[in-house]
């Protein structure tokens, strides 16, 4: 058995004639309402796309943000370093 073959374990493997029987008595049996259920599929494959991408949006955000504060923290501690370098020791 292949991995792209579908089985119930005591039926055996599901062919493609099966599943052509299948599909047509889903067609039969909801055959109004399947324009609907391609519109709701439709509509939710484009709201977890734009999800996808806002959630992108938020992570390249947070990163440029990051990398922000690292430098921000990179400018003062190289400041610090220059003036404790110029301050005479206290001994």
């Amino acid at each position: 058995m292949t991995a792209l073959e579908p089985t119930l374990a005591f039926l055996g493997p599901i062919g493609w004639q099966e599943l052509l029987i299948l599909a047509v008595i889903g067609v039969l049996i909801f055959g109004k309402r399947l324009p609907e259920v391609g519109r709701s599929i439709g509509k939710g494959i484009v709201e977890f796309k734009k999800g996808l991408a806002g959630v992108d949006e938020e992570v390249d955000a947070a990163v440029q943000r990051q990398k922000q504060l690292e430098e921000d923290a990179g400018d003062t501690t190289t400041v610090e370093t220059h003036a404790d370098a110029n301050a005479k020791p206290s001994a």
